[in-house]
């Protein structure tokens, strides 16, 4: 073949659709929430059907394999082995405990996460510039949104005097700390007397919120965790049962019946996550490609559940939201 006519077929490799040179290719998916979870259903879906627009066909050039682990840590360290042993191009891991199981059961094949707090703190990344292993992805928040919360709490329920922060240790970022010290910065101010709730079961999340409903002018922030989310439908009815003003830190907690949500849109995430997949099928290396921070922030207001504890949320507050609940 003579020079000019190699730099045209190379060219034109280069240029072919996806399916026209990579087949096979396998992606393992390890998500920390339930398969029963439909905003977690969507999100997943929503990251599947992005590769579609790419090149990437689920069945066809692509093979995805699911994992779903409830929340549960020991669930999630089977499910990362069960998927290593496949030997996947890429992973991509959703929540904090499940990208720690990942990194456990390998260093090598290369894993794309979403919906992760501090990934610095929890030891899946060295920097976010500069991930330096196997590992890079989309961060949930930063560790001040948690000064944000009692503010809001503050504005919604201004009679309220101690707020409780529920977390489970097992699965928030850095055992909880991630957004204890924010928080407790914040609630001092505010005149808010400031407490850790450490869950780690559903008995005991009805313990907590029973002992703070005993208690007069409590108020609850829910911490964005695994646990909390899959166990969501439980906290949102006993707040409700309990009159405990909760903010919490996703929109579909707000839809479900909660007071107020305020955080990241998590199905902004899962599109670019499934870029970054791509780029890696493509060549690229997690250790080159930086962590990135949310870019969509949401507050949303449910006022039937407001006006059912009695609060009368201010006109401004309403005209700030995102969404109103009626």
């Amino acid at each position: 073949m003579r020079r000019g006519e190699f730099i045209l077929a190379f060219a034109a490799a280069a240029l072919a659709p996806v399916s026209a040179w990579a087949q096979s290719r396998r992606i393992g998916v390890l998500v920390g929430f339930a398969e029963t979870d439909a905003p977690a259903q969507a999100r997943i879906a929503r990251f599947r059907d992005e590769p579609a627009q790419i090149g990437w066909k689920d069945g066809g050039n692509v093979e995805l394999v699911y994992r779903w682990a409830s929340g549960d840590r020991k669930a999630m360290q089977k499910h990362a082995a069960e998927l290593v042993a496949l030997q996947p191009d890429v992973i991509f891991g959703v929540t904090v405990s499940a990208v720690r199981a990942l990194i456990d059961a390998t260093l090598t094949i290369p894993i794309v996460f979403a919906q992760v707090s501090d990934p610095v703190g929890s030891g899946l990344v060295d920097n976010v510039a500069h991930p330096g292993r196997n590992v890079t992805g989309f961060t949930n928040f930063e560790e001040t949104i948690a000064g944000k919360w009692p503010e809001l709490l503050k504005e919604i329920a201004p009679a309220t005097r101690r707020i409780a922060i529920l977390f489970n240790p097992d699965t928030a970022a850095g055992h909880g700390d991630f957004y204890l010290a924010p928080f407790r910065a914040a609630a001092t101010p505010l005149a808010f007397e400031a407490r850790p709730a450490p869950v780690h079961d559903e008995n005991e999340i009805r313990q907590t919120l029973a002992m703070l409903a005993g208690a007069n002018r409590d108020g609850l922030i829910v911490m964005p965790d695994a646990f909390t989310l899959v166990h969501r439908d439980l906290i949102i009815s006993l707040a409700a049962a309990n009159s405990l003003p909760t903010i919490y830190p996703f929109r579909f907690f707000a839809s479900a019946g909660g007071l107020m949500s305020y955080g990241v849109d998590p199905m902004d995430q899962y599109p670019r996550a499934a870029h970054y997949v791509d780029r890696i099928l493509r060549g690229a290396r997690p250790a080159e490609l930086p962590v990135q921070a949310p870019t969509k922030f949401e507050l949303v207001v449910n006022l039937k559940t407001a006006r059912s504890l009695g609060l009368d949320p201010s006109p401004t507050l309403l005209a700030r939201a995102d969404e109103v609940i009626e």
